[in-house]
């Protein structure tokens, strides 16, 4: 029961991840995720087998220190923005932003109605999937969404070399994680974060 909860908390923070990214998209003038019906909590729209079911059930069944996971990128398209860095920045960080608020949300009616059981299990672990899963993608190491935050900040020339490194990014940061090498950073902070929610 807990395994299901586990997966139940990922795979609907990946989707709100993911419809926070097209919806603040659809804000600046982009309709490409409205057009490609993705602006829906509708988890049929944006499960990737793979990333969403089969990959955690997998790593959570071995007990793996990694927790990964991902659902269909909702599609933008930067040209229909005003300007252009600035949209991609702000379409990068709706989803770690989206994610805090659910963690906060979790948190808030967690500590108000005292559920205890499988309902305060399932709030305990959405807090924590959607603190991790803010943090995490907010590493400036494409294609996280913290590469979409640093574009904003990087000199024009340099922006194409950066973003050659997303062929490489997910071997990157599965490494990074397999090793611990973002436990010293990663973690500290999340943990931190969630007691503060969980216990002000």
């Amino acid at each position: 029961m807990e395994l299901i909860l586990q997966i139940t908390a990922l795979i609907f923070s990946v989707i709100f991840h993911e419809v926070a990214h097209g919806y603040v998209a659809y804000r600046l003038g982009d309709p490409t995720a409205r057009d490609a019906n993705r602006l829906t909590l509708n988890p049929l729209a944006h499960i990737d087998l793979m990333g969403s079911v089969l990959l955690p059930l997998i790593l959570i069944l071995a007990k793996s220190p990694v927790l990964f996971g991902w659902a269909k990128p909702v599609p933008f398209n930067p040209g229909y923005f005003r300007n252009v860095k600035k949209g991609v920045m702000l379409v990068g960080l709706a989803g770690p932003a989206s994610n805090l608020i659910v963690a906060v949300v979790a948190a808030f009616i967690y500590r108000i109605f005292s559920f205890g059981g499988l309902p305060g299990l399932f709030l305990l672990n959405l807090c924590i999937v959607n603190v991790i899963l803010a943090l995490f993608n907010l590493i400036p190491i494409p294609p996280l969404d913290g590469s979409r935050v640093a574009i904003g900040f990087l000199p024009s020339r340099l922006i194409s070399p950066y973003l050659k490194l997303e062929s490489y990014g997910f071997i990157i940061i599965f490494g990074l994680l397999w090793l611990g090498a973002l436990d010293y950073v990663l973690w500290p902070i999340a943990s931190m974060l969630f007691r503060f929610l969980m216990h002000g």
